[in-house]
């Protein structure tokens, strides 16, 4: 697998492509803001997407669904819990706002356990609700995109409306801490002191995953 990471000064996020080098289609992983910037990367490394990936319906990941759905006719998956949020008013006002545009609703809705297919990369759905309902991450060979669940030294806010700090820690402790330590962590902001981290480095120093899990 590929992985381009494509930094989205706007709120700082990250936009991923994971791509499969044999067949050079990829899956481009919460792209927002900017569309051309994130076909232009995209496109000068080779590739062409054909999944759209949300890791959860805020605008601010979202926001360039539309662009790169007529650019590519990709195929635009969220988890079926998130799905509405994605395609609401308030959404797509939200997205405009921040430069973007309203995203189209899914043509296909996963859930925990699922596996996207890309060339021959199988990129598995894991369901950590949380920072929303339907917050995702995806594995696939040693590398674990996780959206706005776990950053690098922090942790997703939840205090939007479908948010849970307990719910985001049990499902974080549960489901990325069970991974190998060594699984590299790609997470949806630059939010901390590297780009990257491992699910070791966060078991071992994240500090808001550290204590117990709030009642």
């Amino acid at each position: 697998m590929e992985i381009k990471q494509i930094y989205l000064p706007r709120m700082a996020n990250y936009c991923y492509m994971a791509g499969d080098p044999d067949t050079r289609s990829c899956a481009v992983i919460d792209p927002a803001f900017d569309a051309k910037k994130i076909l232009s990367e995209i496109q000068s490394a080779g590739y062409r997407p054909t999944h759209v990936i949300n890791t959860h319906g805020h605008a601010d990941h979202v926001s360039a669904n539309a662009d790169i759905l007529r650019e590519t006719g990709a195929q635009l998956c969220i988890h079926e819990a998130d799905a509405e949020k994605v395609a609401t008013f308030f959404n797509r006002s939200l997205s405009r706002l921040l430069g973007g545009k309203g995203s189209p609703g899914a043509n296909c809705l996963l859930a925990d356990g699922d596996v996207i297919t890309v060339g021959s990369l199988q990129l598995r759905v894991i369901h950590t609700p949380g920072h929303t309902p339907g917050s995702i991450c995806i594995y696939a060979d040693g590398h674990i995109f996780t959206g706005d669940t776990l950053f690098v030294g922090a942790v997703g806010r939840t205090d939007l409306p479908g948010g849970s700090s307990r719910t985001l820690l049990s499902s974080i402790r549960e489901k990325l801490y069970t991974l190998p330590d060594e699984t590299t962590v790609w997470p949806g902001h630059d939010y901390g002191d590297t780009p990257s981290s491992t699910i070791g480095r966060e078991k071992a120093e994240n500090p808001f995953t550290l204590g117990d899990i709030p009642m």
